[in-house]
């Protein structure tokens, strides 16, 4: 960060300027800053819902971009994330007052036998970035474990992680248990890690593999905007 940039007085600049350097601020993973911005924001009058959209998440998927296209390495977009988290931690509650929408809910875990969960915390960190609930349910995950988060949140995808080529076959064992609960096409199934491939994707009956945490952003986006034709139909039909 070069002297001229320490100096700046947030408070000075527009709301428009705020906005950008707020993305420049996320990019270069400053935390203080962004906490002080949305402040900022807020203390104008912006809605907590705008401040997420178009300050945060805007400014996560710049992040998702240069991460995707190599421009970016993992510690960065995990510096970026926690930035997005202090800001996140302040909007939450307001959030939650408002009933702002979200752009889905999430269960991510990495699955039985494996411990391995960067991976999994860097896709958990850019789908809030992005604007979705996401519950993480630890690593190590039987069965059982991924059951009882879509009973408590019924979330509208699950995700599952795995860095070993052993507990790869784990994944099938969940979607099968699905499929024998009559569950499956309730949800968005997304699988990820190093081993994995689109054939073996497709191979145990999950809805998309994932290569990196900025193309599980973008494919649940694609879900769920084919999902809300079919949310807004149900909810017109219960109002």
């Amino acid at each position: 960060m070069s002297e001229e940039e320490d100096d700046l007085d947030l408070a000075t600049l527009n709301d428009e300027e705020l906005v950008l350097q707020m993305h420049d601020d996320l990019y270069d993973g400053l935390a203080d800053e962004i906490t002080a911005a949305v402040n900022i924001l807020l203390g104008r009058g912006w809605a907590p819902y705008d401040v997420l959209t178009k300050a945060l998440v805007e400014g996560m998927r710049i992040v998702g971009v240069d991460f995707r296209d190599g421009i970016l390495f993992v510690p960065e977009v995990l510096l970026a994330a926690n930035s997005m988290k202090a800001g996140m931690f302040i909007l939450k509650p307001l959030l939650a007052e408002t009933g702002a929408p979200k752009m889905g809910k999430m269960v991510i875990g990495t699955v039985k036998g494996d411990i391995h969960d960067i991976g999994k915390n860097l896709v958990g960190m850019m789908m809030e970035g992005a604007g979705f609930e996401v519950i993480d349910i630890g690593i190590n995950n039987p069965v059982e474990n991924y059951l009882a988060a879509i009973e408590e949140h019924q979330p509208d995808i699950i995700g599952m992680s795995a860095l070993l080529t052993t507990t790869m076959p784990y994944m099938k064992v969940v979607i099968d248990t699905l499929v024998e609960k009559g569950m499956r096409s309730d949800f968005i199934v997304m699988v990820g890690g190093a081993p994995l491939n689109e054939a073996f994707a497709e191979s145990i009956g999950a809805d998309a593999y994932c290569r990196d945490a900025a193309m599980a952003v973008e494919t649940a986006k694609e879900f769920m905007s084919h999902r809300q034709g079919s949310v807004a139909a149900s909810m017109a039909e219960t109002a």
